[in-house]
Order: structure tokens, then sequence, then C-alpha cells
């Protein structure tokens, strides 16, 4: 079993691997950030977030897939056991931010899905991508996965309250709860668009005193 299988060398070193990966993209992004802020004098992104799943957490998501709770098949079928989110001020910057990931020479994309364009029926809007990066090791090089979500800081707000109000109920939330959460998310994409169009005003009146 997973959980089991916690203080096994073959778990840490699986472990190593992730952390590694989320330590190299991280470097790369906040390298990416700051050439951003230096040559357009603009941050695209806000924050970031990275996170590795718990043993627990990885081997509820296999039962639910219905495989049995081990390493071997949480590397095989688990794609976010490595996870990094990227916030942003607005839209638009997530779509830069994507545009310039997938361009990187050592990142190969695995998956790609925008659920900006095409919401999950909750509500639920983000852009992920899943990924493999090299990690160089003293011998070897291991190709790692890791999952990549970009939202705004609008979108990210709604996701957490949404994932905490879920984990509550551990199963389908009701009827008007749901309704409710998709009624906000709706308010969540009309703030975002608004303070979109608002930004590219300013941004045209600045340059026409310059």
């Amino acid at each position: 079993m997973l959980i089991e299988q916690m203080t096994n060398k073959e778990y840490k070193n699986a472990m190593l691997l992730y952390s590694s990966a989320l330590n190299l993209i991280n470097t790369n992004l906040e390298n990416i950030n700051n050439e951003f802020a230096i040559k357009l004098k603009s941050n695209p992104i806000e924050h970031i977030k990275y996170r590795l799943k718990t043993p627990h957490s990885i081997a509820r998501k296999l039962e639910k897939r219905g495989y049995e709770p081990t390493l071997e098949n949480a590397l095989k079928y688990i794609d976010d056991i490595a996870g990094i989110r990227i916030i942003c001020s607005f839209t638009e910057d997530i779509y830069r931010i994507a545009t310039v990931i997938e361009a990187q020479t050592f990142v190969k994309v695995l998956k790609i899905k925008d659920y900006i364009q095409n919401p999950k029926a909750n509500g639920y809007r983000s852009y992920h991508l899943i990924v493999e990066i090299p990690v160089f090791l003293s011998g070897h090089v291991e190709h790692t996965k890791v999952e990549i979500q970009i939202r705004t800081i609008a979108m990210d707000f709604w996701a957490s309250l949404e994932h905490k109000i879920r984990y509550k109920f551990e199963s389908e939330i009701p009827s008007g709860i749901h309704d409710d959460l998709l009624e906000c998310a709706n308010i969540v994409n009309a703030l975002d668009e608004k303070m979109l169009s608002l930004n590219n005003d300013i941004e045209k009146a600045v340059n026409m005193r310059q």
C-alpha cells in the first residue's frame, strides 16, 4: 500500500524527483517574471504556490479511479503529484505565461486543458498544463511530470472556496449551493473581464500622455 511505502527509499527517491522538478520550474518562472519587469515594466505573475500531494491524497485519488494505491500506480497514473500554481493579475497574462512555458526547450508539454475558454460545469476556470521536466541527478536524468495551473487572483479565490466547500460535503455539493457557486463563478469572470478592460484603458491613457 502507498501509505506503508512512505518511509521506503523508493518513495523518498520519487518525491525527491518531484520536489526537484518544482524547484526547477519555480526558478525558471521567477527569471521570466524578472525579465518582464525589466523589459516591459510589468510583472504578469503575482505569486507562485507549489506543493507535493500527500500519500493519503494520492491513495484516495488512485482508489477513486479504480487502481490499487501503490507507488507504481501513483507514478504511472497520477499526473499532479507535483503541482505548481501561478497567480496572475489579468486573464491575458495567463496566456502570456503559458506561451512562454510551452516554448521552453527543457519543457515537454504532455497535456493542455483550457478551463477558461471551456469552464467546468461548476464554473471552475483555470489553464492547466501537464509537463515533463528533466531532473539532472548525479549519474542520470529523470523526466518528471508536473501539473501547472495558471489563473487570475479572482479565479484562485473562487477555486479555493469551492475546494473547501466540496471537502466539507465529501461528495456531491447540494444543488442550491452548486447554483450559488456557479453564479459566483460567473461574477468572478465578469470581474476579470472588467478589470482587464480597465487596465487596457489605463495603458492607452498613459501611452497617449508620453
